[in-house]
């Protein structure tokens, strides 16, 4: 398994409930595909660099996730069609580290 991690950036104009309801299934996304959470770090509401959607703000989300090669892109394409969410990313953290070491 490799180590990934999707960023989420969720609508400042929902409610807690629903921006956690929407986090919950995205984490339900990815155990579907056979990932395994690791990790899920709240950065909260943060200052957008360019308006989306007429926001200027947004809410971020950074979850760390084990699965196998196949899952990102089934992942991303249930992400995508997501409500309140306004813009997402996996990247692979193996890669990450990889390049740090050079």
């Amino acid at each position: 398994m490799k180590k990934y991690e999707l960023a989420l950036v969720l609508s400042e104009k929902v409610e807690d409930d629903v921006r956690t309801a929407t986090l919950e299934r995205a984490k339900e996304y990815i155990a579907r595909y056979g990932g395994t959470v690791t990790s899920v770090d709240e950065r909260g509401k943060t200052k957008l660099a360019y308006p989306i959607d007429k926001m200027t703000e947004a809410y971020y989300y950074f979850v760390d996730f084990d699965a196998e090669p196949t899952a990102p892109a089934q992942i991303e394409e249930e992400v995508r069609i997501m409500d309140n969410v306004l813009r997402f990313l996996i990247v692979s953290k193996d890669e990450d580290e990889k390049n740090k070491e050079k």
